[in-house]
């Protein structure tokens, strides 16, 4: 449900919805918006699904990346060469 629900707002950011237990949706009629169909849905669904499967080198570099103060300790004590090889090191393990 909260695909469906990410899915609608993202094709209708302005539009004024819930999902109800079961996975319907209600909508608001306060809003002019025209709703999505539900083909329209589904593929955002599957659209926003690849777009997040296709960024998890990016959260996995950043939970791996040292913190903002160790990274600048590293610079300080190691130079820009030490700092530049561990961040190429996460880089090397999580690849685009």
């Amino acid at each position: 449900m909260t695909d469906k629900f990410n899915a609608i707002h993202s094709l209708r950011p302005t539009c004024g919805f819930g999902i109800k237990e079961g996975g319907s949706v209600d909508w608001f009629e306060t809003n002019s918006q025209e709703r999505p169909t539900d083909a329209e849905i589904d593929a955002e669904i599957v659209r926003l699904q690849a777009d997040y499967d296709a960024k998890d080198y990016q959260r996995k570099r950043q939970q791996a990346y040292p913190s903002f103060a160790d990274q600048f300790d590293l610079l300080y004590h190691g130079g820009y060469d030490a700092w530049k090889a561990a961040i190429d090191a996460v880089k090397q393990e999580y690849p685009k």
